[in-house]
């Protein structure tokens, strides 16, 4: 048979299933918050350590029968390599239960905190085939990823049929485990692949800024895309920030509304001597120090994608990211 793996557009919460898989970072967040909250387990809950896994009857409380929790890292440390561990980890840990166990669901990992969403989630799908390529008998006739945004889960159903097809994954499970099977290297070499780093305000209006005027064209140019959520990454904000902007290929920052943590990452980048790429929204005013360095200023969403690509290419190549300085109407200097 083919991988049992299928992409659904919906809410966890709302999704039925005989195990719902989610993480637990060592504090609610998204998701396994919501679930939380629906089983009634409080905020001084004692949680799990990373590897250890609690199944727990939902009692209709929710739609599935069980859920199963994962201890896993905290997010600063729950990368691409921890994710693909992460979904083999959890697909063991359903099959060695005594729960029904023929549709299993999780969410997807990763973008929710900055990752790039094409390797988290083939990460993601690759720990799976890695489970599925050795499985024993009992395994899940389904696994279901939910994804509630509706234009990232037909990214992301769309990007399954990819992995699959590149991986060779086959009819039979003896199929794919044979020679010519190749899974993803997501999770196995990510660390080793180029990353950009985006700094910029990290909310709904900037989203889809983000979505497909930035994320897709740096994917076009073959690089990761990350970002980092203030509101996640309490605490330790400042040290993963640092830690992803001093190992990024390139920096690009969004100097729209005059962000004053921006201003802080690109200093950051400055003094590290990480490339950067300025774009701001047309008409926009620059501070300080920043209004000597050229900009890519946007008309809209279409025109900062074309150029951000044009700028990509030409930085990856080692060339002036900036083709034509004196282009005035989408760029400064």
């Amino acid at each position: 048979m083919v991988a049992p793996i299928a992409v659904v557009c919906g809410d966890v919460v709302d999704t039925a299933c005989n195990v719902l898989v989610v993480k637990y970072a060592q504090a609610f967040y998204g998701a396994d918050k919501a679930v939380a909250r629906a089983l009634n387990l409080t905020a001084d809950w004692a949680g799990l350590g990373p590897g250890e896994h609690l199944l727990l009857p939902t009692n209709g409380k929710l739609k599935c029968g069980h859920v199963l929790f994962c201890g896993v890292d905290k997010l600063r440390s729950f990368g691409y390599t921890e994710i693909r561990r992460f979904a083999a980890q959890a697909m063991k840990a359903v099959a060695a239960s005594d729960v029904a166990r023929d549709a299993v669901a999780m969410t997807m990992h990763g973008v929710g905190y900055g990752l790039d969403e094409r390797e988290a989630f083939t990460a993601q799908v690759a720990g799976l085939l890695e489970y599925l390529t050795s499985a024993p008998d009992g395994s899940p006739e389904r696994i279901v990823i939910v994804e509630r945004d509706v234009n990232r889960a037909q990214r992301i159903k769309a990007l399954l049929q990819q992995v699959l097809l590149e991986s060779g994954f086959g009819r039979s499970r003896a199929a794919a485990a044979a020679p010519q099977t190749r899974l993803p290297d997501a999770g196995v070499r990510s660390e080793l692949k180029k990353h950009v780093f985006v700094a910029m305000p990290y909310n709904d209006e900037m989203e889809d800024i983000y979505e497909f005027g930035i994320r897709e064209p740096v994917n076009e140019a073959g690089c990761l895309c990350e970002r980092c959520d203030r509101d996640i990454f309490t605490g330790d904000i400042l040290d993963r920030i640092k830690q992803r902007i001093a190992t990024a290929h390139v920096v690009i920052a969004d100097m729209s509304g005059s962000n004053p943590n921006v201003y802080l990452e690109v200093g950051y980048a400055w003094g590290k001597g990480i490339p950067t790429l300025l774009v701001a929204r047309a008409g926009e005013d620059l501070k300080f120090d920043v209004k000597t360095q050229k900009c890519l200023y946007y008309k809209n969403i279409t025109h900062l994608r074309k150029q951000l690509m044009q700028c990509m290419l030409r930085l990856l190549a080692g060339a002036e990211p900036f083709a034509a300085p004196d282009q005035r109407d989408t760029m400064a200097s």
